[in-house]
């Protein structure tokens, strides 16, 4: 499922092939990466309550207020730098992520310094859950059937968090979630109809092909059981 190759389309590994559409394709919003993959507001919030904690312990020192205050604005621009590393890092990761939904399966396209594609057949998907925020924004998870596997390190950030034995893929922070979440259902119910269909006609066909052959069976193992009688052959008079 995973292939490095040199795109013809941007997010796909190659050209479509015939009868394969290309239905939807975005990227993550980076503000929603930071905040709920790298989470911004919990290293700013960790910050915050050090400098804090940093300010009273000098108040308890006997130091004066100004000095106090000082002690805890030393960490902002140590607090800045992170905070700043880690937009950087979720600007980064939307800029090199492309989300692709075709009408036969699911491509995620990513990697800051070494590209990557995964393709996920719809016969591969078991089912997508959609979350969705306040914002509008969201993510779509997706549970795998079979036996394929992924490594949760991989593919991160674009694994389900905390899941590590059964790994399921995720398209994160979509601005808009309703509507790939949208085509991606109507795709995944249209090809699953599309299997049944194929896999009703197969076993129609087999019936129609199973009963000649038994009726033949039987003949012929009648034709065994009670063998015609010889022709009568009739021969010159000398």
């Amino acid at each position: 499922m995973c292939e490095i190759e040199i795109e013809e389309i941007p997010g796909l590994p190659g050209k479509l092939p015939e009868g394969e559409r290309l239905l939807w394709q975005g990227r993550p919003r980076w503000q929603s990466l930071a905040r709920r993959c790298f989470k911004l507001r919990w290293v700013a919030a960790y910050f915050g309550i050090f400098a804090i904690w940093w300010s009273l312990s000098a108040i308890s020192d006997s130091q004066p207020l100004g000095a106090a205050l000082l002690e805890g604005l030393a960490l902002v621009p140590i607090a800045a730098l992170a905070l700043g590393l880690l937009c950087g890092l979720a600007w980064l990761t939307a800029r090199t992520t492309i989300y692709s939904i075709t009408s036969r399966r699911v491509a995620m396209r990513f990697g800051i310094a070494l590209p990557m594609t995964v393709n996920l057949p719809f016969s591969r998907i078991g089912s997508a859950d959609l979350k969705s925020y306040g914002d509008g924004s969201g993510d779509i998870v997706l549970s795998l059937l079979g036996r394929d596997r992924l490594a949760y390190l991989h593919i991160w950030p674009h694994a389900r968090p905390w899941c590590f034995s059964r790994v399921q893929p995720m398209l994160r922070g979509l601005p808009a979630v309703q509507e790939p979440g949208r085509i991606l259902g109507e795709a995944l119910a249209g090809a699953l109809a599309e299997r049944q269909a194929t896999e009703r006609a197969a076993m129609q066909k087999d019936s129609f092909e199973t009963v000649p052959s038994r009726t033949a069976r039987r003949r012929a193992e009648a034709t065994q059981k009670d063998p015609l009688p010889a022709p009568m052959s009739i021969a010159a008079a000398e």
